[in-house]
């Protein structure tokens, strides 16, 4: 079996990567190590990059459609990793999956409709729901000092005061890394269905289930969900390959999905490109290997992490993800407000992580770190926050 080489490390500089052109912008400096936005720094699988080479050294490219076989590598792809089966006219193609909800958004909601999400949750829940001017109805996560678990109580309660007309799921959550149980997402889904409700899961991070973990569709928890769900998935977060945009939907029930497929397949937001339809059918059919070893590296780098804050910084806690490659770190115990925080991570760290109360006001005293790295940059960071909270009087134990 070919062996993948994850402790090599890329200068990406010079290629418009986002976590690095963007580090003024979003930090105002530059001289940071950037550990932020979700992507990761290792070289995509080769099958991939071949496949799209192949592909460009043909001398037209003309306009193209989506071949049977990238359907079918999709279909392939959930029943044999997640034992997740799907019909091909339940399954759409998406320009992106934040695109995706906003989509959503617009055909099954009107302006001044609530929306729920569940913060601490992914920014662009809040801002396309805020954007499209809908309302955005909280019903936070129950946090226990160690792991979240949702409140299905407060979700009935507010869904019976603000009669929200939708329901954002992320499953697995960004940036908690909990994959929710299927008992849980019954109860969401029977919830949403009694209330008239859409449920439409963000299911982007599930093909990264950790320790063996098997990913669990909402549409595969029952009736109910089937009923109300919308559900969306790419390979670009599987195979780090978000430039090439593929994403996709699947809709169980027809009463949504005939209507909603038609109105895509009228503005035409369900004709993929090129790139994105060779990439997606190559990453499904060839990369699994990748994956996996990738997933290897991924779970000895969040070891790695939890083992040198308890040794190291013992006043950092880290809440154990069960999928991806982001880490929730509670600063808590240090007891900095925010913007010390921030600040000992910036400007005395020089490390570019996501401030948690971008993710709601439920992140304040949190952090996200994205591990996807090579080893040696991680442990390079690592060392320099520990250096920065020497002098943070709260953080005892520490050399």
């Amino acid at each position: 079996m070919t062996r993948y080489n994850f402790d090599c490390v890329i200068d990406r500089s010079g290629t418009d990567a986002i976590k690095i052109d963007r580090l003024d912008r979003v930090f105002g400096r530059h001289d940071l190590t950037p550990l932020w936005i979700a992507d990761l720094d290792f070289a995509v699988c080769p099958q991939i990059t071949d496949a799209l080479l192949r592909r460009l050294q043909h001398p037209v490219l003309g306009y193209s459609e989506a071949a049977g076989s990238y359907w079918q590598s999709i279909i392939d792809w959930n029943r044999r990793r997640h034992g997740f089966g799907i019909a091909r006219e339940e399954l759409c193609f998406i320009p992106g999956v934040v695109k995706g909800i906003a989509l959503a958004v617009n055909y099954f909601t009107e302006r001044g409709d609530g929306v729920v999400i569940q913060p601490p949750v992914y920014t662009p829940f809040r801002t396309v729901v805020e954007g499209n001017c809908r309302r955005v109805v909280e019903n936070p996560l129950i946090f226990d000092g160690s792991s979240y678990r949702m409140d299905l109580d407060g979700l009935e309660a507010l869904v019976e005061e603000h009669k929200p007309k939708m329901l954002i799921l992320c499953n697995p959550h960004n940036p908690i890394g909990i994959q929710w149980d299927a008992d849980t997402l019954a109860r969401l889904a029977a919830i949403c269905h009694k209330a008239g409700m859409v449920v439409v899961s963000d299911e982007i991070h599930g093909d990264l289930m950790l320790e063996g973990r098997r990913h669990i569709p909402f549409l595969a928890c029952g009736d109910d969900a089937k009923a109300v769900g919308i559900m969306l998935g790419a390979p670009s977060k599987t195979f780090n390959i978000p430039g090439l945009v593929s994403s996709w939907m699947v809709v169980k029930e027809p009463r949504l999905r005939e209507p909603f497929f038609n109105w895509l397949e009228a503005n035409d937001f369900n004709s993929p490109v090129m790139i994105s339809t060779i990439g997606a059918e190559a990453a499904y059919n060839n990369g699994e290997a990748w994956l996996d070893q990738m997933l290897e590296y991924v779970q000895a780098n969040i070891e790695f992490v939890i083992d040198y804050c308890r040794r190291n910084i013992p006043a950092l806690k880290v809440v154990r993800p069960e999928a991806s490659f982001l880490l929730w770190l509670d600063f808590r115990e240090l007891h900095l407000c925010q913007s010390e925080i921030m600040d000992l991570l910036l400007d005395k760290a020089h490390l570019a992580l996501n401030d948690g109360t971008m993710f709601g006001s439920q992140g304040a005293g949190f952090a996200r770190l994205n591990v996807g790295t090579p080893r040696c940059v991680l442990a390079a960071a690592l060392d320099s926050l520990r250096m920065a909270c020497k002098g943070v009087s709260a953080v005892c134990g520490t050399n």
